[in-house]
């Protein structure tokens, strides 16, 4: 088993930016790749971006390339999301996810098996 628990959501504006980070624990044979992903009323769980956390990555979705930036910290169990240049379309519940596993399609939702329960991110216009 793996709990996963984020924090560092908000609203900001238009421009601004935000760090999520993903604490994790349990065990680390389960928590091989970890990604984000996110998700707005009335759309599918998209990917945004994983990295693996013994190298790796990390990757990301092409709606956020150049804006968003993935990094762990191993000592800390954590993993971060850098959010910049954010954008009102940002604006959606972000999760963070654990897979046991090295994954060809780490942004692909289903390879993951455990789930944190989100945090709201609000941009505003």
């Amino acid at each position: 088993q793996v709990q996963l628990a984020e924090s560092g959501g908000g609203s900001v504006q238009a421009g601004g930016s935000l760090r999520l980070s993903c604490a994790y624990s349990g065990r680390p044979d389960q928590s091989a790749c970890m990604g984000w992903f996110r998700q707005s009323p009335g759309k599918e769980r998209e990917g945004v971006g994983a990295i693996y956390i013994r190298g790796g990555g990390p990757y990301y979705a092409d709606s956020v390339k150049g804006r968003f930036i993935i990094s762990r910290d191993n000592a800390k169990n954590t993993v971060y999301l850098q959010m910049n240049s954010l954008k009102p379309e940002d604006t959606a519940m972000y999760y963070c996810a654990a897979n046991p596993s090295i994954s060809s399609t780490p942004l692909d939702k289903s390879v993951y098996n455990y789930w944190g329960q989100g945090t709201q991110v609000t941009v505003s216009s």
